[in-house]
């Protein structure tokens, strides 16, 4: 009732929020709109300096010349395997974790909690170094797994799995134990079923965060056949840096895996959402 006398009252007040929220959301996708618009254009529309709309052909053959020019077809292959990899072990390890942190009592508990959160403060350029000299004598620089092992779990991903687990209801846990389930079945069966929604939030974060990350494959390869997608990206703007259609188009490339993994996330996202809200 109060909804409704509310529209009936302020029906320009609904008009100006969605305005609004148009205006921004163009604002938002401008740069993306752009980008497309900048891929698909010729070399003389690119170079001619003036502004352009719209291309007056569509240059489709801008992302096969970015393929002759470079070897981003293996760019990619290695930024896919680095960063699905590095995403399963995230959703394997971290949950696990996390029920432990969350639902389990062991003596010094608090303790292996706090270290383990302590990691956060570290920043990766102190690590880096001993990462690097370890990896080095083992003969892992170049190889995939120098660029995934430093990464296989998360302190970030060890408290966020943490904190949604243990508003769960004990009561469950204690049902599964009185007919037989041992803890790691609790956790498969009882536990990690409802964590979906947080499992979707830690798969994309580390997704997008393992996918345009830059500094480590920097530093872990020197091979053109290791590098990752965005250092292949800079290398090669910086040797065709007049080129910038090839070079919006290598951007679509890079942000394309990333869009299409938040939009099969999106329904878990909206769920975790609404979750925390009612917790």
């Amino acid at each position: 009732m109060h909804e409704q006398l509310r529209e009936r009252l302020f029906p320009g007040d609904r008009v100006a929020a969605y305005v609004v929220l148009v205006v921004l959301g163009l604002v938002t996708v401008l740069p993306l709109l752009y980008m497309i618009v900048l891929a698909l254009q010729s070399d003389g529309e690119v170079q001619s300096g003036d502004p352009v709309l719209w291309p007056d052909h569509l240059q489709w053959q801008n992302f096969s010349r970015l393929f002759e020019a470079a070897p981003f077809g293996r760019f990619f292959v290695n930024s896919f395997v680095m960063a699905g990899a590095i995403t399963v072990s995230h959703l394997i390890f971290d949950p696990l974790v996390g029920y432990v942190f969350a639902k389990l009592d062991f003596p010094g508990k608090w303790i292996a909690f706090v270290a383990v959160l302590s990691t956060l403060m570290v920043p990766f350029f102190v690590r880096m170094l001993p990462i690097y000299s370890i990896f080095a004598s083992l003969g892992w620089i170049d190889s995939y797994q120098g660029l995934i092992v430093p990464f296989l779990m998360d302190a970030y991903g060890i408290f966020l799995m943490r904190q949604f687990i243990r508003p769960l209801p004990d009561e469950l846990i204690e049902a599964a134990r009185v007919d037989g389930a041992g803890e790691f079945r609790i956790y498969l069966r009882v536990i990690l079923p409802q964590c979906r929604p947080a499992l979707a939030v830690l798969g994309l974060f580390t997704f997008v965060f393992q996918w345009n990350e830059f500094l480590w494959p920097l530093i872990a390869t020197s091979r053109t056949e290791m590098r990752t997608l965005p250092i292949g990206l800079t290398l090669f703007n910086q040797e065709y840096f007049t080129q910038w259609n090839l070079t919006a188009a290598g951007a679509l490339i890079l942000f394309v895996p990333t869009a299409i993994f938040f939009v099969i996330t999106q329904k878990f996202l909206v769920e975790g959402i609404a979750l925390s809200g009612l917790k």
